[in-house]
C-alpha cells in the first residue's frame, strides 16, 4: 500500500466541539457498549451451555451475536477514546484495520441473516426434511462458507481501497473509518473506477441476498396462511418475527444512511444515522431475539439464577 509512507494518520469527525458534549457522547457509547456486551454475551453463554439450544436456529444466532460484538468493538472503543481525550486522530494502519473489520462483521451479519432466513423457510415450508437439510454438518459448512467468503471479500475491498493514492487531505466525514469516506479522498480516476466495479459487484451480491430473503418470506407467509388453526399460524409466525425485525432494522438503517439525499444532509444528521446503523443494532438484536424465544429466555434465566446462587453460596461460605 503506497500511501502508508506518505500519510501517517486520518482525522475522524468529532461529535461536538464542546468537551461537555464529548463526555456525554462517551457515556452514551459506554452504556450502549455495555448493553451490547451483556446481551450478546448472555446469548453466547446460553447457547453454548444449554443442550436445548443446540438447534440450527440457535447455532446461527450464536454466530450472529459474534458479529454484533465484532461490529461494536470495531468502531466504538476508538470513538470513546477520542471523545474522552478530545482528539480526532487515527493512525493509517488503525484506519485500514477498522475498515477491514467493520466490513467483515457487517457483511458476515448480512450473510448470516440470509442463512437464518433459509433456516426459517425450511422449518416452516419443508418441516419434514428439516433434520436432513439442516443437519449439524450442513450448518457448520454454511457458517464456514459465510465467514470465509466475507473474509476474502473484505480483504479485497480494503486492499483495493487503500492502494489508491489519496490527495484530498486526510479528514474523514465520519466518526469511524469506512470505504465511502476514504474513497472521497482519492484522486485516482482509474483506481476509483476499479473500486466502483467492486462496489457494483457487491451491490449485486447484496441484492441477490435481499431477493432471496424476500422470496423466502413470501413462501413462508403462504405456508403459514395455509395452517388451519389460528394458534398454529401464530406459533409459526412468531418464530419468524424476531428474524424479520432484525433484517428490517439492518437493511433500513444501512440503506437510509447511505442513500439519503444531499439536500437533507447535515453534520448532526449524518452522525446520528451512522450511529443508528453501525452501533445501535448490536445492542438491540439480543433484545429482539430474546423477546419471542421462550427457550432462550428460560436458558438465560436458569444460567443467571445458577450464577447468582453460586455467588451467594461463595459469599456465605467465606463468612
Amino acid at each position: 500500500m503506497p500511501n502508508s509512507s506518505s500519510m501517517a494518520q486520518f482525522l475522524l469527525l468529532a461529535f461536538s466541539d464542546r468537551q461537555e458534549l464529548q463526555l456525554l457522547h462517551f457515556w452514551l457509547f459506554l452504556g450502549i457498549s455495555l448493553a451490547a456486551l451483556l446481551g450478546n454475551g448472555l446469548i453466547l453463554s446460553a447457547v453454548a451451555c444449554d443442550q436445548h439450544l443446540h438447534t440450527p436456529r440457535d447455532f446461527f444466532l450464536l454466530h450472529l451475536s459474534l458479529t454484533d460484538l465484532g461490529c461494536i468493538c470495531t468502531t466504538v472503543p476508538k470513538a470513546m477514546h477520542n471523545s474522552l481525550w478530545n482528539t480526532t486522530t487515527i493512525s493509517y494502519t488503525g484506519c485500514a484495520a477498522q475498515v477491514f473489520l467493520f466490513m467483515f462483521f457487517m457483511s458476515a451479519e448480512f450473510f448470516l441473516l440470509t442463512i437464518m432466513c433459509y433456516d426459517r423457510y425450511v422449518a416452516i415450508c419443508k418441516a419434514l426434511h428439516y433434520g436432513t437439510l439442516l443437519g449439524s454438518r450442513a450448518c457448520a459448512h454454511m457458517a464456514a462458507a459465510a465467514w470465509a467468503s466475507v473474509f476474502l471479500y473484505s480483504l479485497l475491498q480494503t486492499a483495493n481501497t487503500f492502494s489508491l493514492p489519496l490527495c484530498q487531505g486526510n479528514a474523514l466525514g465520519q466518526f469511524f473509518c469506512e470505504i465511502p469516506q476514504t474513497l472521497k479522498l482519492s484522486c485516482s480516476h482509474s483506481g476509483y473506477r476499479r473500486e466502483l466495479g467492486l462496489i457494483v459487484v457487491s451491490a449485486c451480491l447484496w441484492f441477490c441476498c435481499f431477493i432471496f430473503i424476500v422470496f423466502s418470506y413470501v413462501q413462508i407467509f403462504r405456508a403459514v396462511l395455509r395452517i388451519p388453526s389460528e394458534q398454529g399460524r401464530h406459533k409459526a409466525f412468531s418464530t419468524c418475527l424476531p428474524h424479520l425485525a432484525v433484517v428490517s432494522l439492518f437493511l433500513s438503517t444501512g440503506t437510509f444512511a447511505h442513500s439519503k439525499l444531499p439536500s437533507i444532509s447535515s453534520l448532526s444528521l449524518d452522525l446520528a444515522l451512522s450511529v443508528l446503523y453501525s452501533v445501535l443494532p448490536s445492542a438491540l438484536n439480543p433484545l429482539i431475539y430474546s423477546l419471542r424465544n421462550q427457550e432462550l429466555k428460560d436458558a438465560i434465566r436458569k444460567m443467571m439464577t445458577g450464577c447468582f446462587s453460586g455467588a451467594i453460596k461463595c459469599l456465605f461460605s467465606g463468612v
